[in-house]
């Protein structure tokens, strides 16, 4: 079905995982908005909504992925003047723990991915989206995989995993769509 950032959102603000399918793929630890799981950072019970889809450990931290201009307004960054890789864990200000406590982990940190339009243009106006709508500009993400898989690379990989989990929703931004998967 046609979809626009705004009926991502809709299903996000419903708390569904939605998948995301984009560009390139990824490879490493992290997931960077190309091949990601999103959901609602201010779910309390967030961490456990989805590690129970992911099929993985209950102690297991999950990341916020926020646009780079508000950054500083949620999280600690001391010298840090970004973080595009998710490649720190920064503390986190009250105001992102009381928030967005899905994504923060028990120390008070969150291994956070700052964007930008130019370097991700569909993931950048999705998150500022959920900005407009909710005043918070994180989304809660994770890797397209399931525990002890590798992420996901094509789209025959992303049905695979949707249809061995609860993920229902995957998202296709390049070409304005969602493949409602049941």
């Amino acid at each position: 079905m046609k979809a626009s950032y705004s009926t991502v959102i809709d299903l996000l603000l419903d708390q569904n995982v939605v998948a995301i399918f984009q560009g390139k793929s990824e490879i490493g630890p992290r997931a960077l908005g190309n091949r990601s799981l999103l959901f609602d950072p201010r779910n309390p019970n967030g961490k456990d909504i989805v590690n129970k889809i992911k099929k993985r450990e209950p102690f297991r931290p999950f990341a916020g992925s926020i646009l780079l201009e508000h950054v500083s307004e949620w999280f600690d960054m001391y010298s840090l003047d970004e973080s595009p890789y998710m490649t720190f864990a920064v503390d986190a200000k009250q105001k992102a723990k009381d928030e967005v406590p899905s994504i923060i982990h028990v120390d008070g940190t969150c291994r956070i991915q700052t964007v930008k339009q130019s370097n991700n243009y569909h993931y950048w106006n999705l998150i500022n989206t959920f900005y407009q709508r909710t005043s918070v500009p994180i989304l809660f993400n994770t890797s397209f995989n399931l525990a002890g898989e590798v992420m996901v690379q094509t789209i025959d990989d992303a049905l695979d995993t949707m249809s061995r989990s609860d993920v229902n929703y995957l998202y296709l931004p390049e070409y304005e769509e969602i493949i409602k998967y049941v």
